[in-house]
């Protein structure tokens, strides 16, 4: 089993990052498990959300204490809230940041495990000329864990997205275009 906590702010999409990755591993014949975890439910909060994606039945209903990845979708919660606790040193960490590795070793302080970066900013600027940062952060951790293979999440995407949008199906290419990238330039450090 697979256990991934994922940490944002309210309105950037992680929760919704972490159910998209929850239905596209199902899609793959995985058994899953995607759910939030709200403070304070306001725009710019931090949140968090986990999954769990397995090959055998999921008997565990709890919150995920010691993730084998963690996505830490804005890297202002770097200095506020504890990203690495629990974090399995053989999984890893996966960072939307453009921060130099220095300060990212130095800021997670003593984490000996994978650091992953992806600029998700500049990636859904350039795919959807908005900041939507959860698009590029589901690639890359399916990048990261091997999830499911490239092809399956893009299949499994552009099928989820002409049903999410289906009233804006004009938004469809563009996500489908931030995938392709950020499956391209999630980088390890």
């Amino acid at each position: 089993m697979i256990e991934i906590r994922w940490h944002g702010r309210g309105g950037q999409g992680a929760k919704t990052a972490s159910l998209l990755l929850a239905d596209a591993a199902f899609n793959t014949g995985k058994y899953i498990q995607g759910f939030p975890e709200y403070g304070p439910e306001r725009m710019g909060a931090p949140i968090t959300a986990y999954n769990r994606i397995s090959d055998e039945p999921i008997t565990i209903h709890s919150n995920i204490y010691d993730p084998d990845y963690v996505v830490v979708v804005d890297d202002t919660l770097l200095e506020s809230v504890p990203v690495t606790d629990g974090l399995k040193e053989q999984g890893a960490i996966v960072i939307n940041t453009t921060k130099s590795p220095e300060y990212l070793k130095k800021v997670l302080k003593g984490y000996n495990g994978a650091i992953y970066t992806i600029d998700a900013r500049k990636i859904s600027e350039e795919a959807l000329g908005k900041y939507f940062p959860n698009t590029p952060m589901l690639a890359a951790i399916v990048k990261v864990t091997g999830i499911m293979s490239d092809e399956e999440l893009l299949e499994d995407m552009k099928s989820s997205f002409k049903h999410k949008f289906a009233k804006k199906p004009e938004v469809i290419d563009g996500n489908m275009k931030a995938l392709e990238i950020a499956l391209k330039e999630v980088k390890k450090i």
